[in-house]
This record gives C-alpha cells, sequence and structure tokens, in this order.
C-alpha cells in the first residue's frame, strides 16, 4: 500500500491549473510539497496565493525557472517524485512564438531529466497533452495513436515527451508519461474554451469563437489529478504512457448548449475569424480511449461532463474578477 505520508515531492508549474489541484491534493494526503514556482518580480504565486492557510502552511516555496537547469538541479535535489507540469500551453499565442515553447517544453524537460539522472531514484511523471496526437485517424484515441505536430506547441510536447522517453531507455531513470486529455475546472485560465464561454455566456447575449465543429474530450479537474496520483502510486506505470479522458466528445457548439441550458439562458455564438486555427493546424477530433489507465493504474472518470461543468460555472461566477470576457486571450 502506497504511503504519501512525507514522502518529498516537487511539482513544476505548481502555481498553475492542474498544478495547484494536484499541490493541494498532495498536502492534504500528508505528502512534504515543494512548489517550483516560476520567479516573477510581483512575488505571486498563482492560484496557491488563494490557498486556505492551514494548505499553504504546508507547502514549500521554489521560486525558479525549468529553463535554468542550476535552479532545478536545486529543487529537485533529495527528493522522491517531481510532477512535471511547467510548460508554455496556448495553442494560439505558439504560432506567434513558437521559440519560446520549445525553450520551455523541450530544454525545461530536459534540465528535469539531467538533474533527475544525477539525483536518481526519483521517479518522474511527465505532463504530456492529447493535443500530440493531432485530428483522430481513428477514435478513441490509444497510446499507440500516431503523433502529429499541427502546432509549434504539439509540436514541443512531442519533442518533451521523446526527451523524457529517451532518458527511461537509455538510464532507467523511472518515469511515466501522463496524457490528459482536455481538462476543464475551477481555477481554468480564459485562454481555455469553456472559460471562455462561461464567462461570456454570464456578461453578454453573445458568445464569439473560433471552430464551433471541433470535437474534444473534456475530462474534469478532479478525475485529472486523481489520475497523476494513481500514476505515481503504481509500479506498473513506469516506462509507460497513460492517456486520461472521459471517453466522451463534444462539439464545442455542444458545449455551448450545455452551458446556455445550466444557465437558463438563450446564448447567440458569433463565429471570430481570429479565433480560428489555420486550417491544416486545427485538430478537428479527441476523444480519449482511457482503457490503458483502467487497466494499469485502475483509473476511470468519475464525473460527468454536466456535474462537473455545473461546478465550474458556480466557481466562475464567484470569480468573475480574474476573467476579462470582452477580450480575446490566446
Amino acid at each position: 500500500m502506497f504511503n504519501w505520508q512525507n514522502k518529498k515531492v516537487v511539482i513544476t508549474g505548481s502555481e498553475g491549473f492542474i498544478g495547484s489541484h494536484l499541490t493541494e491534493r498532495l498536502v492534504k494526503l500528508g505528502a512534504k510539497v515543494t512548489a517550483f514556482i516560476l520567479y516573477n518580480s510581483f512575488n505571486t504565486y498563482g492560484w496557491i496565493d488563494t490557498f486556505k492557510k492551514e494548505i499553504k502552511n504546508n507547502i514549500k516555496i521554489f521560486v525558479g525557472d525549468i529553463r535554468d537547469e542550476a535552479s532545478v538541479r536545486k529543487a529537485l535535489k533529495d527528493q522522491d517524485i517531481i510532477f512535471h507540469l511547467a510548460a508554455l500551453i496556448a495553442i494560439p499565442y505558439s504560432y506567434y512564438a513558437p521559440r519560446s515553447y520549445f525553450e520551455t517544453n523541450v530544454l525545461g524537460t530536459l534540465n528535469i531529466m539531467q538533474s533527475v539522472k544525477e539525483f536518481e531514484p526519483i521517479k518522474v511523471i511527465h505532463t504530456s497533452t492529447s493535443e500530440v496526437y493531432g485530428t483522430a485517424l481513428y477514435t478513441p484515441i490509444d497510446e499507440n495513436h500516431p503523433l502529429q505536430g499541427q502546432s509549434p506547441y504539439s509540436a514541443s510536447k512531442i519533442g518533451a515527451d521523446k526527451v523524457v522517453e529517451s532518458f527511461y531507455r537509455s538510464f532507467n531513470i523511472p518515469v511515466a508519461v501522463i496524457r490528459p486529455f482536455n481538462t476543464y475546472g475551477p481555477r481554468q485560465s480564459a485562454r481555455a474554451v469553456i472559460p471562455t464561454i462561461i464567462s461570456q455566456a454570464l456578461t453578454k447575449e453573445e458568445i464569439k469563437l473560433g471552430n464551433i465543429h471541433a470535437v474534444r474530450d473534456m475530462s474534469y479537474i478532479k478525475d485529472t489529478v486523481n489520475g497523476f496520483v494513481k500514476i505515481a502510486q503504481s509500479n506498473k506505470s513506469v516506462g509507460e504512457v497513460i492517456n486520461i479522458g472521459s471517453g466522451r466528445g463534444l462539439t464545442i457548439k455542444e458545449v455551448v448548449e450545455i452551458v446556455a441550458k445550466l444557465l437558463n439562458k438563450n446564448m447567440k455564438i458569433k463565429i471570430d475569424k481570429g479565433r480560428i486555427r489555420p486550417k491544416k493546424s486545427e485538430v478537428e477530433v479527441l476523444i480519449c480511449d482511457y482503457r490503458k489507465a483502467k487497466k494499469i493504474i485502475n483509473w476511470t472518470p468519475k464525473f460527468n461532463f454536466e456535474e462537473g461543468l455545473a461546478e465550474t460555472i458556480e466557481w466562475i461566477k464567484e470569480n468573475l474578477k480574474y476573467f476579462k470576457p470582452g477580450i480575446y486571450n490566446i
């Protein structure tokens, strides 16, 4: 039986959406958590700043940059497990600044693996993304599906995944790759489609969107975090890539309709051409096959979309100050 009590854990990207939920969960499980946070001159710790005192007081803050190997090495020394979530993730911005994605996502991951090699044995749970699959060649998508770099972002994540794989094969470092599909929930930024829809629906009569026919597999944050925890706990996950998703595909238009129903509003959709990806870059269909997760780590989704969406709507209602519905956040 795996025991988290006093297990020394580092979480990169701990101040972000998924990272903050994972940080909170591991503190509650009894782990000794170091939150690796990107240095900033405002002295802010992202969503960790919003934690209750009893959670925050049990977190060690390490301010650094995964692009800097020295700070990574310092953070990882004498640790048991590292959850690597830090990454640049906004797809539209990767069209404008592709180099920054490779420096953070690929070279940053290389710095993680080089440090782990020095301090082994440290188990690494590396965060991938369903975007690496590109438009589905078949559905549901299992872990054997070809990888397709349809944006600079997805190409950088494929590169990062392969760096991790190479260190497992070359140096026998215990690694596991978690590949979440479209995670949503409280604390997600307006960059993502669901907060974009909800924040506009709460403040306007018209929702501006890009491609409303793209199909996505929406996984609630609590399910995704549970996937991270189970992968870390399992010895069977070492050397494996594991999909985490709901297995249900919804078009963006269907998501709008469900949000409108939950809010009891009639919503008009306006197509904003500035939000549409280049044709060959758009990922049209993503639907998860999570059978491997069920087999290896005994993980299955527990939340249906409507249930998770209702909780997300309530959170965004209470936190609209963090959103700017009139501005397209790439």
